[in-house]
């Protein structure tokens, strides 16, 4: 018999199977023949072993293929890759019929804790202890850790001489035909699965081939499954590099397991995006496909709490662009509240009658917003702060008609509840940067006492708008400058307090006003200055009158109550800028004009003449107009 080669078997095979060099297959299928557990000999006289001893019930059927190579009593070693019964419970059997001293258990610290409950009087030798070698007649046998794949202890064996890894539950497969060797890739077809299913995370598994890949593989013993030949032990290790497993965290009450295996796909998937993904509307746009599988919603809406206690809404409508204290529905009221007061609150306020609450982590109710008898359902999902019991976010997912919360929707709506919290306190975060940065832009650029704009500002908006002008002659910039007649009256008389309130009543009026487009600056001390953009001196005359009759027309409040008040008026100098001048150049004409508006009397509006050089008579616009 050739070792090695590729053969069918039968689920009765009654002959022990050399697969290489004195290395035999002597396992079996199970008693309700739904599946192959491979125990391997290692055929070295009185020095043999025993690998993968496999479940008790199989044990007469190993038993019989092991002595048609050796009788038992020449084993001497027991290789346990790990404690669980369908590995290591015929070492009853084995320990019964044992009748030399010094047969030995070869296994981990954590599986010989384990072992001691089968009540068995051989010793357990562990791996350190003999240099993780096991030394026989023409060969020594590697012993490996495989922490966590599956088991906390679990171990491995590689045969130098032949070849062979004894990999346990590594590489084994959930394939049940009856094929000892895989012949071809498709024969590999249960790897994944299986090891989805077996091993508890992708950081164990990729850990575990590490361990095993550098060796010189000529053939993969597993414990079920086929064998894995030379030829295929490359495609094997690739099929499970960066293996996404640990399903059963993912869907604990799901016993199916492709169910499961589908939700777990799902939220790796999600995690992926997450990390990939760093605008929230790509990451809400992203989830909401990934979920339609289970879950076939029709949209979500977020809320989340700012740091000042208003709402932030993120909803598919607006391209999630955010808006603060907006309209939102009434289950917001469940943001801020702890998780007491949200199963309170479902138990006692009638709004909340019609909703079923699930496991208590997020609750459904019918939608009417359309008064329809079917207009779907809505599902409300509380986000909690960490570490804490307090709900800071909520994500509102609307059903389309028809659709019911199955139970394992019900497991993904609870599943996503963390990754939504995460991208949710993301965005938040992100926001209360642009927050902070707007606030600190404001300060720079608005004066704290008037909230018109700085000096700072206005060198930038207008200087540009200078530039502008000088490509484009339509685009017209005017200059008004306004100074508060006998202000130093007002602070002598009235007190600073006083000064101040007509320095913000003035930059209100303004505001109030001025178009979109103009710029009202607190120029320096008393002075106010307006770009009035895309205005020639006429139109800015205009305005400036405007603004002369409104300021002569308003009662400044001295004191909070509103009483007494008084009035102030303002002198205000206009000039239009000239293609090839400065800012700083126009701002100085206009402020010739303010001080000649001085010089007149004050409560006035003086304008550069519109012929150059300017020898024009004074005095207001309007009496300019009526002149000339």
């Amino acid at each position: 018999m050739t070792a090695g080669v590729p053969r069918p078997l039968a689920p009765d095979h009654p002959r022990a199977i050399e697969v290489a060099d004195r290395t035999w297959w002597v396992g079996c299928v199970t008693p309700d023949g739904l599946d192959h557990r491979h125990a391997y000999l290692v055929e070295q006289g009185d020095q043999s072993v025993l690998i993968n001893p496999g479940p008790r019930a199989c044990f007469p059927a190993v038993r019989e293929k092991i002595e048609q190579i050796v009788p038992l009593a020449q084993v001497r070693w027991f290789l346990c890759p790990h404690q669980d019964p369908d590995t290591a419970s015929a070492m009853i059997c084995i320990d019964a019929a044992n009748t030399r001293a010094d047969a030995a258990i070869i296994a981990d610290t954590e599986a010989s804790e384990c072992l001691r409950h089968y009540g068995l009087a051989m010793p357990v030798h562990l791996p350190a202890a003999r240099d993780w070698r096991l030394l026989l007649q023409d060969r020594a046998l590697s012993l490996i850790a495989l922490p966590y794949a599956p088991r906390a202890g679990a171990l491995c064996a590689f045969d130098k001489q032949t070849g062979v890894l004894f990999s346990g539950d590594l590489f084994s497969s959930l394939d049940s035909s009856e094929l000892l060797f895989a012949r071809e890739a498709v024969h590999l077809g249960g790897l994944v699965p299986y090891h989805q299913r077996a091993m508890p995370s992708g950081i164990a598994l990729d850990n575990a081939l590490r361990g095993v890949e550098y060796l010189p593989i000529r053939l993969i013993a597993t414990k079920r499954g086929p064998l894995i030949p030379q030829s295929l032990v490359g495609d094997a290790i690739a099929r499970l590099r960066n293996l996404k497993c640990g399903i059963h965290l993912l869907g604990d009450r799901e016993p199916d397991v492709q169910r499961a295996w589908d939700l777990a796909d799902i939220m790796h998937r999600i995690t992926d995006t997450m990390l990939l993904q760093r605008d929230f509307g790509d990451i809400a746009r992203q989830l909401l496909t990934l979920i339609q599988p289970i879950l076939p919603a029709a949209h979500i809406d977020y809320y989340a709490l700012l740091d000042d206690g208003s709402i932030l809404t993120l909803h598919p409508e607006h391209n999630f662009a955010g808006v603060v204290d907006g309209q939102t529905p009434y289950m917001c009221d469940f943001i801020g509240k702890s998780r007491r007061e949200w199963l309170d609150i479902h138990a006692t306020d009638r709004r909340f009658r019609a909703h079923l609450l699930h496991s208590e982590r997020f609750c459904v109710q019918p939608n009417t917003a359309n008064g329809a008898a079917d207009g779907g359902s809505v599902v409300t999902l509380p986000l909690w702060a960490r570490g804490s019991d307090r709900i800071e976010a909520l994500a509102v997912i609307r059903l389309p008609p028809a659709v019911r919360i199955t139970d394992l929707a019900a497991q993904l709506i609870e599943r996503i509840a963390e990754p939504l919290h995460v991208a949710l306190e993301r965005e938040v975060s992100y926001r209360r940067l642009d927050i902070a940065r707007d606030r600190a832009y404001r300060r720079s650029i608005r004066d704290p006492l008037t909230g018109l704009f700085t000096r700072f500002y206005m060198e930038d908006v207008l200087g540009r708008q200078c530039a502008l002008h000088e490509r484009d002659a339509a685009a017209t910039l005017s200059i008004c400058l306004l100074d508060i007649d006998y202000f130093k009256r007002v602070n002598d008389t009235h007190g600073h307090l006083a000064g101040d309130r007509v320095l913000t009543t003035l930059a209100a009026l303004l505001e109030e006003n001025c178009r979109d487009t103009d710029i009202p600056v607190r120029y320096g001390g008393e002075e106010i200055l307006v770009g009035a953009v895309g205005q020639d001196i006429a139109g800015a005359a205009q305005l400036a009158e405007r603004l002369l009759a409104l300021i002569a027309a308003a009662a400044v409040p001295i004191e909070d109550g509103g009483e007494p008040t008084l009035s102030v008026t303002v002198s205000i100098g206009v000039a239009e800028h000239r293609q090839g001048e400065t800012l700083e150049s126009v701002i100085r004409r206009a402020d010739e004009c303010l001080y000649r508006a001085k010089d007149l009397g004050r409560n006035r509006v003086e304008l550069e003449p519109l012929t150059l050089p300017s020898k024009s008579p004074t005095g207001s616009w309007a009496q300019r107009n009526e002149i000339g």
